[in-house]
């Protein structure tokens, strides 16, 4: 079986275990995630492959971490993640990418994830629940971090928190390759 085949499993098993433990039917789940009904069954029964905004927004209705979406099993409660078993969820042909490198769901989700945008790129994200708080860590290059339309510089060596309920974007405006380490932090669902 294909790591994608794994995922698309995990994450039909998944959305439908915390679906059913949160209580929320399929319509309910589906006005809360911004996501049709239809594409809540298409992901349920494993026969689609969600883009990250879609995994993202699912995540964040259920306040469950992208971690615990894509989990094969439960793990112990210590978990190490090989380097080769990060998720990369995104990237594009001239080689930026971001990869899930570590979750946890105490006291809400919270996700470590590794980011390299090359130059001229960017990755807009959509707002997440109220609460949300997203923190930085530029190791390379200088992140442009647009914060519901404002834009700010982040150079090596800096970092930066902000409150992700507002539309946001992280884009490389330089001539080298960014590279951050960011953590996400979403309240639980009340």
């Amino acid at each position: 079986m294909s790591d994608l085949d794994l995922l698309t499993q995990s994450l039909a098993r998944n959305v439908k275990r915390w679906r059913t433990e949160r209580g929320f039917t399929l319509d309910t789940l589906a006005a809360r995630a911004g996501v049709s009904r239809g594409m809540l069954i298409q992901i349920e029964q494993a026969r689609t492959n969600p883009s990250l905004g879609t995994v993202v927004k699912i995540g964040d209705a259920l306040g469950i971490s992208i971690t615990t979406l894509l989990d094969y099993e439960q793990g112990p409660k210590v978990r190490i993640v090989p380097a080769e078993q990060a998720v990369r969820l995104w990237h594009t042909d001239a080689g930026s990418y971001n990869r899930l490198l570590a979750g946890a769901e105490a006291p809400g989700p919270l996700e470590m994830w590794d980011w390299r945008l090359m130059p001229g790129e960017s990755s807009p994200s959509d707002p997440h629940p109220p609460g949300t708080v997203e923190l930085v860590h530029v190791t390379a290059g200088e992140l442009t971090l647009t914060v519901d339309g404002v834009e700010h510089r982040v150079p090596a060596g800096a970092s930066a928190s902000f409150e992700a309920n507002t539309p946001h974007t992280y884009g490389n405006q330089g001539t080298v390759p960014m590279e951050m380490v960011m953590a996400v932090s979403v309240p639980g669902v009340s």
